[in-house]
């Protein structure tokens, strides 16, 4: 009898056969790739991954000897036995657990070639007398291109997708055994346990009856806005844009559209992919809200906080800490999050992919993807709508943020249709701020604008001016401080107290870096802005008279440039603030500056003038178009994609009770996932430099790293580091690296 997984201290009648797994992981993993007509390869991936435990030396490891290589036996055969589409399980089935490698030549893993003409233990011949192969494979009909340089992009997409399958179904095979479950067992019982999309759109309608179309202006037009998005829900999947502009209700609109577009086409689920980690729980608390007794059960959170893969352990104890495979109706997630997935190498940051297929995905704040990685960041999601049965919304006020890049070697988007009721109209009507210029201004010059403003926002490009702006209004009834060195929770905290205020008309005075201009529900009558992209002026521009409470000539957006150079944005940023500066100087005194015309025009600078080159400096899509299927480049496409290019670790601040009980409650769980989740909101992200320093001078401490390893939960152990003004302090450990930082 040969086995799988054994079982410490049973006998081994209580043991996993290998038959066993090897069919039911298969069986799983067809079901997972049915919606890109993936079974065939999925189901022969299954059935070949463990193939390799069918040897002397593997069976000898389950009774305590050394290790083996089982993954390998499995990717030979597949390559033997299938000529052609071999090559794209074979990559899966090599790396289900040390993760996807380069086909052949150098990188972080052995290469693929390296690893098939090495030495293997004898495959003994009873495995054919137990599993049953199937006689061919062929990749989903239709789905590779007759171009070159695209087929080659998408054989990389395919394989990331049976790769999730693979270890998604064997992740959830061996976590039912070690549960006494049937194989597909825990898996049905999770799926009995969600709400069904039809019970969210139901919750979803009644909270929507309660808005009242007549309370405003702006109220009217969100309720026509809502109206003709729903409309357009019948449309056949594929590629969408949103384009409203900021306060015109995208959020819950595009919820409505997408569950409505879910139900009409069969999709599974909704994914909202955020810009930054600062607003995923805040827009997850919306959709919790607007789903009703549904909410907390329907949306799940996940954040890039913590690492996904943790140390290396037995495989039963690494099931208890994989990461979420995304199956929740309701995802909320980041940019950082969703897209180095889709491009990522690593079993655990791969498990949720299949989970993208067949979803609606919507993408807030388009506009804010890095110019560095804007081409294969389209390319993928231009994929997913042409070949996984993806509904993908491009929802932004600043359209079209991300149509107008060059796209070259056959990687143009396929039509991209728009959702709302005329932009250009709607841009018009929702105008309820006058923008404008004023010139240099210093610091003084800035302070004596907040003291002499009750009710005043402020946005600058770095978070030691911020802080230093603060330090000159401390003194003044409703003076506040936002940055992302303050954990989420504290952020939040601080944003009901600003929204108090303002609600109740009492001074509030804002000073913040960038992080207040993405979908955070606040609205003052005068906001100051440093000079930025003109979509960054626009995402101010909506924290501004939001709900058009006053006339638009009474509520300004006020375009500063800095004296001080020290403040200067760095060079990320003041190619943004150029090419704004550029189209701002051909406007005409009457014009608007956030017009979808100028709009138009600032993105054409920004992206048609850089060029391909300039908008994917690593030439990921070069990199893919020369290889063969032989040759992916998986492992050096996973390490060269960073959407965030400073390598930024989480830290852990123990802020309130409950972030103290999650760290307390971690020195003994026998799996972090659902701790990890309480934890992430008080997560600060600090540059791998600062780390360095906290670290040496013992401010942070790893939480049982004997258990979760030496980086995994990196707790703050002094507390005086942490000040409920300004967050987290990097004016001691890394006090110079701090001088780089933004946002």
């Amino acid at each position: 009898m040969f086995y799988a997984h054994s079982v410490e201290g049973g006998a081994e009648d209580c043991w996993q056969t290998l038959a066993q797994h090897l069919t039911a992981v298969s069986a799983l993993a067809a079901e997972f790739a049915k919606p890109f007509n993936g079974q065939e390869l999925a189901g022969a991936a299954g059935l070949l991954h463990d193939i390799g435990k069918y040897t002397t030396e593997f069976q000898r490891r389950l009774k305590g000897g050394p290790p083996v290589d089982h993954a390998t036996w499995g990717a030979k055969l597949a390559i033997e036995r299938y000529p052609g589409p071999g090559h794209v399980i074979a990559y899966a089935i090599a790396g289900h657990h040390a993760g996807l490698a380069n086909g052949v030549g150098e990188g972080r893993r052995t290469s693929l070639r390296n690893r098939l003409d090495g030495p293997l233990p004898v495959l003994l011949p009873d495995w054919e007398n137990e599993i049953r192969l199937p006689t061919k494979l062929a990749p989903p009909k239709g789905m590779v291109s007759q171009d070159r340089k695209r087929a080659a992009f998408q054989l990389t997409m395919l394989v990331r997708m049976v790769f999730s399958c693979l270890v998604d179904a064997d992740f959830l095979d061996t976590e039912a055994f070690y549960a006494s479950a049937e194989a597909a067992g825990g898996r049905r019982r999770r799926a009995e346990e969600l709400p069904p999309l039809a019970a969210l759109k139901e919750a979803l309608d009644r909270r929507l009856a309660r808005f009242d179309p007549s309370a405003s202006d702006v109220a009217g037009i969100r309720a026509r806005i809502l109206r003709h998005v729903r409309e357009q829900a019948a449309c056949a999947p594929g590629l969408f844009s949103l384009t409203v502009p900021t306060g015109g209700g995208k959020t819950l609109a595009s919820l409505a559209f997408a569950l409505d577009h879910a139900l009409r086409h069969g999709l599974e689920r909704v994914i909202f992919v955020i810009p930054f980690t600062s607003i995923v729980e805040q827009n997850a608390a919306v959709f919790r809200e607007a789903l009703g007794p549904w909410g907390d059960a329907a949306v799940l959170e996940h954040h890039s906080a913590f690492a996904d893969d943790f140390r290396d352990r037995e495989a039963r104890e690494k099931t208890r800490l994989a990461m979420e495979n995304w199956d929740s109706p309701i995802v909320v997630t980041t940019a950082v999050q969703f897209f180095e997935s889709l491009f990522a190498d690593r079993p655990s940051r791969c498990r949720k992919l299949h989970n993208v297929a067949n979803s609606v995905v919507v993408l807030d704040e388009a506009q804010t993807i890095p110019l560095h990685v804007l081409r294969p960041c389209v390319a993928a999601l231009d994929e997913l709508a042409r070949n996984y049965r993806s509904s993908v919304v491009l929802c932004t006020a600043t359209q079209p943020a991300l149509l107008a890049p060059k796209f070259e070697d056959g990687f143009a988007p396929e039509r991209v249709r728009e959702l709302a009721p005329d932009p250009d109209e709607l841009a018009r009507q929702l105008k309820r701020v006058r923008v404008r210029h004023v010139g240099i201004l210093d610091d003084a010059a800035l302070v004596e604008q907040l003291r002499q403003s009750d009710r005043v926002l402020c946005i600058v490009n770095n978070r030691r001016h911020a802080r230093a702006l603060y330090d000159g209004i401390a003194d003044l009834p409703g003076a506040r401080h936002l940055t992302t060195l303050m954990c989420a929770r504290h952020r939040s905290r601080v944003l009901a107290e600003i929204r108090d205020d303002l609600e109740h008309r009492r001074p509030c005075r804002l000073v913040a870096t960038s992080l207040i201009e993405a979908g955070v529900d606040v609205s003052f009558p005068k906001v100051l802005r440093a000079e930025a992209g003109l979509d960054s002026i626009a995402q101010a521009a909506g924290r501004c008279n939001r709900e058009g409470i006053w006339k638009a000539e009474d509520s300004e957006v006020l375009v500063f440039a800095n004296a001080n150079e020290e403040w200067a944005p760095p060079a990320e940023l003041a190619v943004f603030a150029a090419a704004a500066g550029e189209v701002l100087r051909q406007l005409a005194p009457e014009d608007d500056p956030l017009h979808p015309t100028a709009l138009r025009a600032y993105f054409e600078k920004l992206y048609w003038q850089k060029g391909s080159q300039a908008l994917d400096r690593n030439d990921l899509l070069g990199l893919v178009s020369s290889s063969k299927p032989a040759s992916l480049p998986m492992d050096t496409l996973a390490e060269k994609f960073r959407m965030i290019e400073s390598v930024q670790c989480p830290v852990i601040v123990p802020w309130d009770q409950e972030a103290r009980q999650a760290l307390r409650d971690l020195e003994y769980a026998e799996g972090a996932v659902g701790i990890a989740r309480r934890l992430q909101p008080y997560v600060v992200q600090i540059p791998r430099r600062d780390y360095e320093a906290f670290r040496k001078a013992g401010a942070i401490q790893a939480v049982r790293p004997d258990k979760w390893g030496d980086e995994q939960f990196m707790a703050l152990a002094n507390p005086d580091l942490y000040d409920d003004r300004y967050g987290l302090s990097l004016d001691e450990p890394g006090q110079m690296s701090a001088k780089s930082l933004i946002v």
